[in-house]
């Protein structure tokens, strides 16, 4: 099951990397992060998803996020 809290703190401490797409299952998103990293734009995207992943409720978080694990 994945947390929003580490979602989260993933989004902005690595997030440039796209580490935070890897963790919930998004790789071809995380892949993307990775080939333009050197740009920083996934950079300020990420910082943008930490906001988003701060504000968003829990269940919302689990129904988007935690649907196939049975939270």
């Amino acid at each position: 099951m994945k947390s929003k809290f580490t979602t989260a703190m993933l989004a902005f401490f690595l997030g440039g990397l796209g580490i935070h797409r890897f963790y919930l299952g998004q790789n071809k998103l995380g892949i993307f992060y990775l080939l333009f990293c050197w740009t920083f734009i996934p950079a300020l995207i990420a910082f943008i998803d930490f906001f988003v992943f701060i504000f968003m409720s829990e269940d919302h978080f689990n129904y988007k996020y935690n649907l196939t694990t049975g939270f």
